[in-house]
């Protein structure tokens, strides 16, 4: 894209073209090529339009407040069909939990990204399989791969909507690492509007109380259960029709936490060094060391999806240490398990969780050599995000695998 960008720079019709085809792409482009030419009024303009921040709330049209609407009142249907349909609750929503959130974001997307008919069928199709396998599955709750495929069920509808965003299949890096800002931007505008709706919530049962009623159970049963399920789509729409409401938000929780995670996990690995505790013989402090570093990673992944544009030194710095460092924790965690397999044998849990930390450490180095290119200047920060977007399949064939084989390769156990 930035070389067709260049190449037309006294072109502004082909430069139209471009951006209506892929806006996205066009505008981290042109933002990486943007310092390089100066005293040029096309680029000028180029630049004023693409990074004008409005400052007014928009609420869209009246067509996009319909659609959420709607789908938030099926998102809270499909949640209180344990009620409509007398359903255990327990089996319900430990199975469909996603089903509840993922469909209205597919339909959102599907909707604003004009996707195919074929394509809109592929996601609807992989939903429907993954509705009827999970469902089917034996009844047995005591099973290592019903609870793995369960959990991996959730990334499954996850990368699903990451078709739904991307809208394609390759060649699509930036749509894939834009659709990773979405996430963290995502999950911004939902903590926001879940503070928000918690304060009204103690508010609303509290008043009740003061004059003799109790409402809380009813609050909880309908109101509370369809305002969680409107939840995400609800901040869906807000993000994407606002950018600017979390557009400088979420820079500055990247800013100040990578530092801090960084300085709290050197901290941590020293203390469990004096501890007396490791993850070889204590299977719960193993399960919460990968936690520690799926989350670290996730840091790492959003931080590198909000400063595609930033050229502060120290800032790639952090981020190649916090990286390093938490290849040490994934090598720490890979060992244990590989120590766990040998002394007692391959389970599910264990083959799971070696497989994922087997990938998480690949991704791991090929974003940390990327991040000591871009200090040594041979290339530049956008190619780390390609490096994370690149990677983002693989992630979804080993949901395929744990969610689908792995019940059958180990006989549902």
């Amino acid at each position: 894209m930035k070389e067709e960008i260049l190449s037309n720079l006294n072109n502004p019709g082909q430069l139209e073209r471009l951006y209506r085809a892929d806006k996205s792409s066009f505008k981290r482009a042109f933002n990486a090529i943007t310092p390089q030419i100066s005293n040029n009024t096309l680029i000028n303009y180029w630049n004023e339009r693409l990074n004008f921040t409005r400052e007014e709330i928009s609420w869209g049209s009246s067509k996009d407040l319909v659609f959420v609407t709607i789908a938030s009142l099926v998102a809270g249907l499909i949640a209180k069909l344990p009620v409509f349909l007398n359903i255990d609750e327990e089996f319900f929503y430990s199975r469909n939990i996603g089903f509840i959130v993922f469909p209205a974001l597919y339909a959102y997307f599907g909707w604003k990204n004009k996707l195919s008919a074929p394509k809109i069928a592929f996601i609807a199709g992989s939903t429907l399989l993954a509705v009827l396998y999970i469902n089917f599955l034996p009844d047995n709750k005591t099973s290592d791969t019903l609870r793995l495929a369960c959990i991996h069920l959730i990334l499954f509808l996850w990368s699903i909507l990451g078709f739904a965003f991307v809208g394609e299949l390759y060649n699509k890096e930036d749509r894939r690492l834009g659709f990773l800002k979405y996430n963290g931007d995502l999950v911004v505008m939902a903590v926001l509007i879940g503070i928000a709706g918690g304060i009204m919530t103690g508010i609303t049962i509290g008043l009740f109380n003061l004059i003799g009623f109790n409402i809380g159970k009813i609050y909880f049963d309908y109101f509370g259960i369809f305002a969680l399920s409107a939840l995400p789509i609800a901040a869906t729409w807000l993000t994407r029709t606002n950018p600017q409401l979390v557009g400088k938000v979420s820079p500055v929780i990247a800013k100040i936490f990578s530092p801090l995670v960084l300085v709290m996990l050197v901290i941590y690995l020293i203390a469990m060094a004096y501890s007396g505790k490791d993850p070889y013989n204590d299977r719960e402090f193993l399960l919460i060391f990968n936690a520690l570093l799926v989350g670290v990673m996730a840091i790492i992944f959003f931080s590198v999806a909000e400063r595609s544009r930033a050229k502060s030194q120290t800032e790639i710095w952090i981020l190649l240490l916090l990286s390093m460092a938490t290849i040490v924790v994934n090598g720490i965690a890979l060992s244990a398990i590989l120590f766990r397999i040998s002394e007692w044998g391959i389970t599910p849990n264990r083959a799971a969780v070696l497989g994922s930390n087997v990938l998480i450490l690949i991704n791991l180095l090929l974003v940390t050599v990327q991040l000591f290119k871009v200090l040594t200047k041979k290339t530049n920060l956008i190619t780390v995000g390609n490096a994370i977007a690149a990677y983002l399949p693989v992630y979804f064939i080993w949901t395929v695998i744990v969610t689908f084989l792995f019940p059958l390769i180990f006989g549902f156990k």
